[in-house]
């Protein structure tokens, strides 16, 4: 599927780089691109943590790298490729913390060891239900941009 943005161009307006710049909202993507990064450095906080397994750091780290190239295209260009996958991406791990959230009786889920009560490195309850906001959050940003780019193409 090619990465495309919908938002109308015009000639008249460049960056610095000499490339053309889309009108259209500018504020919207920021913030989603910013949501999407600071899901991409919870995730690299938490590997570097030490506080889980070694494959889950490893799979938390990929995850971030697949994430970081959306986030630069939301930024830029406000592609829809990234805004679909920035979208199921961060609805797919709400719901993934939200099973271990519940899984856990709400008290957590835990790794390598670390007791399920420590919510300070985003293991409680607590770290998981912002983690969980923080998904949803970055989830709900990007499809109403979507939305609103398809608004402004019609």
């Amino acid at each position: 599927m090619a990465a495309t943005s919908l938002a109308p161009v015009s000639p008249g307006r460049t960056t610095a780089a000499g490339r053309v710049r889309a009108n259209g909202p500018v504020l919207h993507p920021r913030l989603v691109a910013v949501a999407t990064a600071l899901c991409c450095v919870a995730h690299l906080g938490l590997a570097a943590s030490g506080h889980h397994d070694a494959w889950l750091a490893v799979l938390m780290v990929a995850l971030a790298a697949v994430c970081v190239p959306c986030a630069v295209h939301i930024w830029r260009y406000s592609r829809l490729g990234a805004l679909h996958q920035v979208t199921g991406a961060a609805a797919a791990m709400a719901g993934l913390h939200a099973v271990l959230l519940l899984g856990s009786g709400g008290a957590g889920h835990s790794h390598a060891g670390a007791p399920p009560s420590s919510a300070a490195h985003g293991d409680g309850a607590g770290g998981l239900l912002l983690v969980i906001a923080l998904e949803l959050v970055t989830a709900l940003l990007a499809a109403t941009l979507v939305a609103r780019l398809r608004r402004l193409a019609a």
